[in-house]
Order: structure tokens, then C-alpha cells, then sequence
């Protein structure tokens, strides 16, 4: 899963000038960085094989429509529907490997051009075959109740997809005559996805002048985490005349999508501005309300409250808005080489299980991993897990900060997540986005706990918590205000096109709602909302960062507790995949998304860091 948010891309830094020199410099400091060998999935983007799989994947969707379109029903009564799955689950992973290798091969490199034309090349080959497959969706949720559930009970193969089914099920008031569903499907490629694309490049392309210096959007947001106050104001004054100067054009993007979505949602039939998000994640609507609620009602015991001894520390009454991701004076400056974080995630890793450890040794053994700062290299960090036959693949700008160390351990709980859920298949191996943060924001836990046992003095240990704190309020707290803010935004737009000062205003009464009179939202502040690319690709995607971070506080809790056979139940857990519903897998756990007392569980744990903060501060000065 792509992770660009301002969550994580503070700490990493990409298009920076003097790459060379960078690049040789921190091969010194950091030792050799691994980079991806991606010829596991194909070794070349001219290759036979991929060719190959390219027509077979065309004329396997082709055959595949001829063969079963307007017969479904009938198949199924005759006890063919297994094999039927089976097939789609076969072109599901052919295709699906294609499509990751082109990602993969442009995302190392994003300005080459060629690079670019063969994914948008691939990304319409794809969307064209897969045009012959609208119908399979349709009709399977055509086909009368008793007798698909006649068809599970007597096939215990075929059972094992019942959740498949069911998230099916429940898009069936929100489908569309077939005909309509292909429009929708082959418009795409001009309409949102040619909108991302306009909006990707278009940040990739921007420039931000420092000192003199000519920085992308990752080495300038990165200055907000400088140690040095004048830094981070420069970086920040940057960023706000750019994405200034830039407003109308983020401004429309942001129109187009917000419109394009409504008329899509007015089609489907959905009543909420977030609700075809909630079905996609296999997420009641009622959860996320009460997650949203017990947040919300949160701030001022959290945020507020953490924003306020923050500026104490740093002995002003009120933060700048430069200030806020600010590292504190005596925080960690050391920097760990490519060994060191390795070690440090593996043994952090194989404390909690060997088991664990073993499947995350396999990245570094295999080259699954692409760590170096390059030019033109993709920004953030993620991990795409490709397809089950394969494996996943991680990418990191890895520069050896504290921060640098917890993004790996982030990255790899996700690989090691998307390995062990391969058995489950193409269609059963996905996890929703609510629980797909489970496994990297546990393993971040792990890392960082094991990181906190090491502290010898009270500095470090209250420099690492502060610095903890603030990741898990740019994880919760700062996500909830994200989703808060696209409800607006949303809501909004369904009125008439909006301006750029109206968006702004939403975007500040959801700060000031979240973070508290402690923070000055100085003036360019306003246009922040603007670089966030989960607005773009993702309408309502950030709220699975919250559900997925309270999640694991809640289950870690558990763990502290001693909860039985905890680490097999976690294992099982990883293992399902998308296989099981949320309930289902928190229940060994006695954990229930739908009860507030699992929110507060998890945001107690918070609330607690805080108040160990404070009872470490006694000798702090800043």
C-alpha cells in the first residue's frame, strides 16, 4: 500500500540537488543500500515473457466472457461455479502482475518518460481486457440466494471464498445495468485517472527555492523537521508560495474529482459522501462514526494538551506552524547505517516472534527492498505486495534517521503481512485498509519499544516518546481531521464549484478544531491541503490510518495484558488476509470495533505516553 500522506513524508527525502554528491555521501555514512531486483516478476519491460502474459491475459479475459457471460446462474446449479472462480482468480493474478511490474519499474525511476508511457501503456491494455470481465461481478450477484448458498454448502472449496461473496453482496444495491458499468469503467482512463496523473506530475514537477537552492516538495517538507527554527521557517515559507502560486490549478483538480465522485455516488446510489469507501474497506458505517466520535472528543486531552507542553518546552507561548513536526533540541541525531536498522528491526521482530523474523529476513536477503535517495525515484515509502505467486516489494528514501529506522519496520510489517496472507490468493490475500495498517503499525511498536528499553538516560527516553507521540497524533488525531476535512469538501462541492478561499477556511477549521490553540497557523498555511495526494487518489482513504493505529494500541494492550497464545492468534490474524471480517478476526482478542470501549482502549494508550511524558519532563529544558 502506497503511503505518501504528510504522516510519513516528513521524514523522507527525494529530488534532492547534488543527488551525486548525496548519494556518495550517504553510501559512506549508511553503507550499501539494497535495490530492487524485479526479475521475479519480469526482468525487462520489452521482455518475452511479459508479451507473453500480456496476450494470454487478453485472450484469457476474451475467452472467459464468451464461455460464462448470461450463464452463471445455470453454471452454479450445475456445480461449476468453483472451477469458474478459480479462472478469474488466474487472469486476477496474471493481470495484477503486470500491472505491478509496471508500477514498480516506472516508480524507480518517474522521470524518464519511457517509463511513464509503458505503465499508462499497460494501465489501458489493462482496463481494456478487463472490460471483458464487467459482466462476471454482475451476474454473480444475479444469482438467487438459496441457490449460491446451496453451492457454498455443499462445496467446502468453494465456502472458502464465502466472504468474497459476501463484500460482493453487499455492492449490489450500488450496481449498475451492464452497459453503464463499461462506460464507467473505460472513462476512467480519462477522467479520474487522467486527473492523478495531471496531479502527480504536477508535484513532481514543482520546485521549491531555499537559500538559493532549487528542492522538490520532499527535501522541502523534509526542513520541517529540521533541528534548526530558521530551516524549517524557510521550508515552510516555500511551500506556501509555491503551493500558492499553484492554487488554481489544485483547485480545480480538486473540483473535478470532488464533482466526479458525487456523479458517480448519484448513480450508485449511495447516500453518504464516504460510504463507497466504507464498503470498499468491509467497514460498517457505524464503526467509523464511532471511531470518528471517540477521536473528535479526544483532542483536547491529546493533541491540545500535547501542542501546549510542546511549546513549553521549546519555551514559547504558541508553535509555529513550522514548529509543530519540530524534533526537540536534544532529540536523537544519530544515524543508523543500513546494518544497524536492519539488526535492530530483526531483533525487535524475532523478540515478539521468530517466525515474524524469519519472513522479514527475506527482504533483505532477496533485494526486496529499494532503500537509496535517487533522482526521479518515487517518493514516500510503501509496499506493493505484486501477486501470491510472487512477493511483495518495498520502497524507502532510507537516509538513517530514528524516524528512517520505524519507516522500515513500518514497510516490512506490511511485506510480512502481504507474505503471509499470499495462501489465502488473488482474490482472498487482499486486506482492507482498516486492517492492512495492522501489521506495519505493530511492527513500528515493536521496534520502537525495543528502541526505548535501550535508552540509558531521561533525555532519550523523553526525546523518543515525545517523538512517538507525535507520530501517533499524526496517525490519529491529524487523519480524523483529514477525513473531517474531505466531508466538507465533499459536502460542499455537491453545492456548487468551490473556491480556493473556501477550501482554505475548511481546511483551517479543521486544524484549529484538531490541534488546538497552541498551534499558529501562520499565514501560507492555508494552501497545505493542496500536496496531500490521499485527497486525490483516495477520497476517504486517511481514516484507516486512525482505525488501523487504535487497532494495534488496543491490541498491544492485549499483549502487555498477556492475552493466551497471543503471537499465534496475531500470526492467524496476518494469515487471513481478507478472508475474514473484522469482527471475526478481532474476536480471539475479545476486541470489538463496534463497542467504544475498543476506541478508548486505544487512545488511552496515547493518553498514557502523554502522562509519562510529564512525569519524565521533571529535569527537562529545552
Amino acid at each position: 500500500m502506497i503511503i505518501l500522506g504528510e504522516k510519513i513524508i516528513l521524514s523522507k527525502v527525494n529530488n534532492i540537488k547534488n543527488n551525486k554528491d548525496n548519494s556518495q555521501m550517504n553510501e559512506e555514512k549508511l553503507g550499501a543500500l539494497p535495490q530492487w531486483d524485479l526479475s521475479d516478476l519480469y526482468i525487462s519491460s520489452n521482455s518475452k515473457e511479459l508479451l507473453a502474459d500480456l496476450e494470454e491475459a487478453k485472450r484469457a479475459a476474451l475467452e472467459f466472457e464468451n464461455k460464462y457471460k448470461g450463464n452463471l446462474q445455470n453454471l452454479t446449479i450445475s456445480g461449476k461455479l468453483l472451477e469458474i472462480i478459480k479462472q478469474y482468480e488466474q487472469l486476477s493474478e496474471l493481470s495484477g502482475k503486470i500491472s505491478s511490474y509496471a508500477f514498480l519499474h516506472y516508480a524507480q525511476k518517474t522521470d524518464d518518460a519511457k517509463r511513464a508511457k509503458f505503465l499508462g501503456d499497460m494501465q489501458e491494455a489493462l482496463t481494456n481486457l478487463s472490460t471483458n470481465l464487467i459482466f462476471f461481478s454482475l451476474e454473480l450477484n444475479q444469482i438467487d440466494e438459496q441457490i449460491l448458498a446451496k453451492a457454498l454448502a455443499e462445496n467446502k472449496e468453494l465456502m472458502r471464498y464465502k466472504t468474497w461473496f459476501d463484500n460482493l453482496r453487499k455492492g449490489k444495491p450500488h450496481q449498475l445495468e451492464e452497459k453503464i458499468e463499461e462506460l464507467f469503467h473505460d472513462k476512467s482512463i480519462t477522467g479520474r485517472s487522467a486527473w492523478n496523473r495531471l496531479f502527480d506530475e504536477t508535484m513532481a514537477s514543482l520546485k521549491f527555492v531555499v537559500d538559493g537552492e532549487t528542492l522538490g516538495l520532499e527535501a522541502t517538507l523534509n526542513l520541517l523537521s529540521d533541528k534548526e527554527e530558521g530551516k524549517r521557517k524557510k521550508g515552510f515559507m516555500a511551500l506556501a508560495k509555491v503551493l500558492k502560486e499553484n492554487r488554481r490549478l489544485f483547485t480545480h483538480i480538486t473540483n473535478v474529482l470532488a464533482k466526479d465522485k458525487e456523479i458517480s455516488d448519484r448513480w450508485r446510489k449511495f447516500k453518504d459522501v464516504a460510504d463507497s469507501r466504507h464498503l470498499a474497506n468491509s467497514l460498517e458505517g457505524e464503526v467509523v462514526k464511532a471511531l470518528v466520535k471517540a477521536v473528535r472528543e479526544s483532542y483536547p486531552r491529546l493533541s491540545h494538551r500535547y501542542y501546549k507542553m510542546k511549546a513549553k518546552w521549546f519555551n514559547k507561548e504558541k508553535l509555529d506552524a513550522w514548529d509543530r513536526n519540530a524534533p526537540l533540541p536534544n532529540s536523537d541525531n544519530r544515524i543508523y547505517n543500513w546494518e544497524e536498522a536492519k539488526k535492530i528491526v530483526l531483533q525487535a521482530y524475532g523478540d515478539f516472534s521468530p517466525e515474524l523474523a524469519k519472513i522479514a529476513k527475506l527482504f533483505f536477503d532477496f533485494n526486496w527492498i529499494d532503500a537509496p535517495v535517487k533522482k526521479g525515484k518515487s517518493p514516500g515509502a510503501f509496499a506493493h505486495p505484486t501477486v501470491p505467486s510472487v512477493h511483495p516489494y518495498l520502497m524507502l528514501n532510507y537516509l538513517g534517521k530514528p524516524r528512517d529506522v520505524m519507516t522500515l519496520a513500518h514497510e516490512l510489517g506490511h511485506g510480512v503481512h502481504q507474505k503471509l496472507a499470499a495462501s489465502q490468493g488473488a482474490l482472498l490475500a487482499p486486506t482492507p485498509l482498516t486492517l492492512a495498517e495492522t501489521a506495519s503499525v505493530f511492527g513500528e511498536m515493536l521496534t520502537f519499544r525495543a528502541l526505548y528499553k535501550q535508552a540509558e538516560t531521561r533525555e532519550q527516553k523523553f526525546a523518543m516518546l515525545s517523538q512517538k507521540v507525535e507520530d501517533m497524533l499524526n496517525t490519529v488525531i491529524r487523519q480524523i481531521a483529514f477525513y473531517s476535512f474531505e466531508r466538507k469538501v465533499h459536502l460542499g462541492r455537491r453545492n456548487g464549484e468551490l473556491t480556493t478561499e473556501q477550501i482554505n477556511e475548511m481546511w483551517l477549521e479543521t486544524s484549529r478544531e484538531s490541534l488546538g490553540s497552541a498551534i499558529i497557523f501562520n499565514e501560507g498555511y492555508e494552501y497545505f491541503w493542496s500536496y496531500i495526494p490521499h485527497f486525490i487518489h483516495s477520497p476517504f482513504y486517511v481514516y484507516a490510518y486512525a482505525f488501523g493505529d487504535c487497532l494495534v494500541n488496543s491490541l498491544y494492550a492485549k499483549y502487555q495484558e498477556g492475552n493466551e497464545n497471543f503471537v499465534a492468534k496475531y500470526l492467524d490474524l496476518l494469515r487471513a488476509g481478507g478472508s475474514k471480517h473484522h469482527a471475526e478476526l478481532l474476536k480471539p482478542f475479545g476486541l470489538d470495533a463496534r463497542d467504544k470501549d475498543f476506541w478508548a482502549l486505544g487512545l488511552n494508550m496515547i493518553e498514557n505516553m502523554i502522562d509519562e511524558l510529564e512525569n519524565l519532563q521533571a529535569g527537562y529544558s529545552a
